[in-house]
C-alpha cells in the first residue's frame, strides 16, 4: 500500500540516513514522554476469547466475559430515564447547535444550471435544559393533537437539531417513533406510512413539498403533519382532514397543556422505541423495531470504546438520523456531554456543493473531534486528495509521498510521527477541521488502502464499525490503538458473536488458521424483529436453549487469534457461475473502487453464463484524460457511450484485478459506462451508498441483455 516516487536513489539512500539518525535522536524522549508503551502494548493484548472451547462457541470482549454489558447509568434502563440523566447531571452545558443562513443565492454554472450556495454564520446552541424543555412541549402538544402511548408516529425529516427533540419527545411519551430516509421513493414512504398506520407525520417544509405533497392522498389515515421549521406557504392542496402544524404551535399546544392531573405513561424498557425502516438495499424497506433496552444496550457497547468520551468532545451530525449508525452515535454523545452540530453532506466542507465560494463549511467552522463516517464519504476523500498529490509539482509529490511512507511504517509499529503531522498533514487534517481525535466507520466494509490514508493524513484512529439495524447497530468497533487494516474488531461489551458452518460456501468454523462461518450476534441489542413480518422474523432471528436471542447477519466473517473479526463474504453478494465456480461480486468491487479511473462500480454475475460484467461509474476528470490520450475526441455522454473507451477502461480495471490477486474468472469481462453518478436521489444506492443491486439490474436490464449478447 505503499505510495511510488521517482527520487533518484543515492538522494533517497541519503533521505533514508537523515530519517534514521532522526529517529534514533527522538525515539527515547518521544517513548517516555508520550505513553505509547501502553498503547502498544494494549494493541498487541488479545481483545475477545470465546467463551468454551467448542467449534462455533460465541466470542465476548475480554471486558465482558461474565456478564455482557446492558445499561449505562444504574436505573436509566429506558431512553427518557437517560436524557433525564444527562439533562440533571449537564443542565446548562451546549448540547444541539444550527447555523444560521445569512445569505441564500442563485449560481448560474457554465452548463446553464442554477446551484443554490449559501453563506452561513456562526453554531447557535441550544443547552440539555434548552432541549429538555422544548421535547416535555412538544410531547405534550402531540398528546394534545390526540397522540396516544405505544401509538405509532413518523418523522421524515432531514438531519438537524429539531428532529433529535422529536425523538426524545417520543421517548418520553412512549410514542412509537417510525424513521424513515428522506431519499426514499414514493412507494416506499407510501408503504411505510401505511404499513404502521400512522395518523401523524414529523417533516420539514422542503420535504413536504417535494415529496409528501405527491404522495399523501395515497395515506388514508394521515391526520397531522407537523413542519419543524414553519408552515410552507402554499398547502392548500392537502386532502381534507389534513392539518397542517409547525413544531413551534404545538409546543406552544404542549406547555399550555393542563397535565397536572394526569399520570404520564412512562415507557418500560421492552416497549418499542424506534421503528425504523431499512434502506431498502435489498428490496422493500422493512420496518426493524427497536426496544428501548435493545438501543441502551448498544449505546452502552459503542461508548464503551471511545476512550475519554465526555464535555470537551464535539460530534459533527450530517449522515441521516434516520440510519442506526448516525442515531447511535448521537445518542452515545448525548449521553457522555458531548455538543452535536448538525451540518449536512452539501454544506459539510469549505468545497462542499451549497456553500459560496470563499466562505466556511460547517467543519471548518465546528473544529469537530468526532465524526461518524460511511465509507463512500471516505473513499471520496481518499481520492480527491490523491488527485490534488498527482497535481503538485514534483519536489512536492515526492516530499508527501516520503512522509507518507515513513508515516505508515511508524504506526504499523504502534508509533506517532508528530513532526510530519504538523509539517506534511497539517494541511490535509483542516479539511475536517484539524481537531478529529477519532473517526467512525461503519454502513459498509471500508477499503484497507483507504482506512490507512485516513490514519495518516488525518492523524487520527479510525474506528471501522460492524452492525446492523437488527442489532440497534452495535456488534464490533476497532479500539482506538489498533492501527490493523481490513478488519472490524473485537465484539462489543454488550455482545457476543458467534460463527455458523455456511456449506454452501465452503465456509466452517473449525477452519485453520482461523473459524470462518456466518456472523450470528447475540445480546440484548437484538431487536424485536420486523413490524409485521413474522416470517422474515422467524427467518433472521432464533432463540438458543438458554434464552439467547440470535441474529442471523448473512455476512460471513472470521476470527483472527486476538479475537478481532473480519468480514470476508455476504451470502446474498455469492453467485454461482455457469461452470460451476462461485463469485463474491463484494470482492471483486473492492478489489476495484479505489482505483482513480472509478467513482463507483457494481459487478453482476448470471448463474447462467460463465463470466462477470460490471456496470461503472467513471471519473470524469480521469476518463476525459484517458479518452484524450486515446485520441477519442466527444462529449462526455459520447465518451461513456463509446465500445472503444468501454475496452480502454477494461484493461485498467484488468490490471487492477490481477494486481489485487482476483481468479480470471472474478475479473469482469464486460463493462457498461454510466455518464450519471448513483446517488441516494436517483435510488440506486442506499443514503449509506450502499448498492441496491436489483434496482441496479433493473436499471441496466438492457445493457445486461447486450452484455451478455
Amino acid at each position: 500500500m505503499k505510495l511510488k516516487h521517482n527520487i533518484n536513489p543515492v538522494l533517497l539512500q541519503f533521505i533514508n540516513f537523515i530519517v534514521l539518525v532522526y529517529s534514533l535522536i527522538t525515539y527515547i524522549p518521544w517513548y517516555i514522554l508520550s505513553g505509547s508503551k501502553q498503547a502498544i502494548a494494549k494493541a498487541k493484548q488479545v481483545k475477545a476469547r470465546p467463551v468454551n472451547n467448542k467449534p462455533g462457541g460465541a466470542y465476548r470482549s475480554v471486558n465482558s466475559l461474565h456478564c455482557l454489558a446492558s445499561v449505562l447509568y444504574p436505573g436509566c434502563d429506558t431512553l427518557d430515564k437517560v436524557f433525564k440523566y444527562a439533562k440533571t447531571k449537564y443542565k446548562d452545558k451546549k448540547l444541539l447547535g444550527t447555523r444560521e443562513i445569512l445569505k441564500e443565492e442563485d449560481e448560474i454554472q457554465p452548463s446553464g444550471k442554477v446551484f443554490k450556495k449559501v453563506i452561513l454564520g456562526k453554531y447557535t446552541w441550544l443547552s440539555y435544559e434548552d432541549v429538555y424543555i422544548k421535547a416535555v412541549n412538544f410531547g405534550n402538544g402531540l398528546a394534545v393533537l390526540g397522540q396516544q402511548p405505544k401509538t405509532n408516529i413518523a418523522i421524515f425529516c432531514e438531519t438537524r437539531a429539531e428532529w433529535m427533540i422529536a425523538a426524545q419527545a417520543c421517548f418520553m411519551c412512549n410514542y412509537q417513533l417510525v424513521t424513515l430516509y428522506a431519499t426514499l421513493g414514493g412507494p416506499a414512504i407510501v408503504h411505510g406510512l401505511n404499513e404502521t398506520e400512522v395518523t401523524t407525520i414529523i417533516t420539514s417544509k422542503e420535504l413536504m413539498q417535494t415529496k409528501l405533497k405527491e404522495i399523501v392522498s395515497q395515506v388514508p389515515l394521515l391526520q397531522h403533519i407537523i413542519t419543524v421549521d414553519g408552515k410552507p406557504t402554499t398547502w392548500s392542496e392537502f386532502p381534507k382532514g389534513v392539518i397542517v402544524h409547525t413544531m413551534a404551535s404545538v409546543q406552544a399546544m404542549g406547555a399550555k397543556a393542563d397535565t397536572g392531573n394526569k399520570q404520564p405513561s412512562r415507557p418500560v424498557p421492552s416497549d418499542i422505541a424506534v421503528i425504523m425502516y431499512t434502506s431498502g438495499s435489498t428490496g422493500i424497506p422493512k420496518g426493524v423495531m427497536i426496544s428501548h433496552c435493545n438501543i441502551i444496550a448498544g449505546i452502552t457497547g459503542m461508548a464503551e470504546r471511545i476512550p475519554n468520551l465526555g464535555e470537551k468532545d464535539i460530534y459533527i451530525g450530517y449522515l441521516p438520523l434516520a440510519h442506526v449508525l448516525e442515531l447511535s452515535a448521537e445518542l452515545v454523545c448525548l449521553s457522555h456531554g458531548c455538543r452535536i452540530g448538525y451540518s449536512s453532506p452539501q454544506t459539510l466542507a469549505d468545497q462542499s456543493s451549497k456553500i459560496k465560494k470563499g466562505s466556511k463549511g460547517d467543519v471548518t467552522t465546528l473544529k469537530p473531534t468526532l465524526m461518524a463516517a460511511v465509507p463512500e464519504i471516505m473513499d471520496r476523500i481518499y481520492k480527491n486528495v490523491m488527485n490534488k498529490v498527482n497535481e503538485m509539482t514534483s519536489f512536492q509529490r515526492n516530499l508527501f509521498i516520503l512522509a507518507y511512507n515513513y508515516k505508515m511504517e511508524q504506526i504499523s509499529k504502534g508509533y506517532t510521527t508528530p513532526l510530519c503531522d504538523s509539517l506534511i498533514f497539517r494541511k490535509v487534517r483542516m479539511l475536517l477541521g484539524g481537531k478529529i481525535r477519532l473517526l467512525l466507520c461503519g454502513g459498509a466494509p471500508l477499503s484497507a488502502a483507504t482506512q490507512r490514508f485516513m490514519n495518516i493524513c488525518f492523524c487520527c484512529p479510525v474506528g471501522q464499525g460492524y452492525g446492523l439495524t437488527e442489532s440497534a447497530g452495535a456488534g464490533t468497533i476497532m479500539e482506538v490503538w489498533d492501527y490493523t487494516t481490513g478488519r472490524v474488531g473485537a465484539p462489543l461489551v454488550c455482545c457476543e458473536i458467534k460463527l455458523m458452518n455456511w456449506e454452501e460456501g465452503g465456509y466452517y468454523n473449525t477452519d485453520k488458521p482461523y473459524p470462518r462461518g456466518e456472523i450470528l450476534i447475540g445480546g440484548q441489542n437484538v431487536t424485536v424483529g420486523y413490524y409485521k413480518n413474522e416470517a422474515r422474523t422467524r427467518k433472521d432471528f432464533t432463540v438458543d436453549e438458554n434464552g439467547q436471542r440470535w441474529l442471523h447477519t448473512g455476512d460471513i466473517g472470521e476470527f483472527h487469534h486476538d479475537g478481532c473479526l473480519k468480514i470476508i463474504d455476504r451470502k446474498k453478494d455469492l453467485v454461482k457461475l455457469q461452470a460451476g465456480e462461485y463469485v463474491s461480486l463484494g470482492k471483486v468491487e473492492a478489489a476495484l473502487k479505489n482505483l482513480p479511473l472509478v467513482d463507483n462500480i457494481c459487478a453482476y454475475a448470471s448463474s447462467f453464463h460463465s463470466y462477470v460484467i460490471g456496470f461503472v461509474v467513471p471519473n470524469q476528470k480521469e476518463l476525459a484524460e484517458l479518452a484524450r490520450k486515446k485520441g477519442f475526441k466527444g462529449s462526455w455522454e459520447e465518451i461513456c457511450n463509446s465500445p472503444e473507451m468501454e475496452k480502454e477502461v477494461l484493461k485498467v480495471l484488468a490490471e487492477a484485478a490481477m494486481a489485487a490477486n482476483l481468479e480470471k474468472f472474478e475479473i469482469p469481462v464486460k463493462i457498461r459506462l454510466s455518464p450519471d453518478p448513483w446517488t441516494p436521489e436517483t435510488g440506486l444506492v442506499t443514503d449509506a451508498f450502499k448498492l441496491k443491486r436489483k434496482e441496479l439490474t433493473a436499471f441496466y436490464q438492457m445493457d445486461i441483455d447486450r452484455m451478455y449478447g
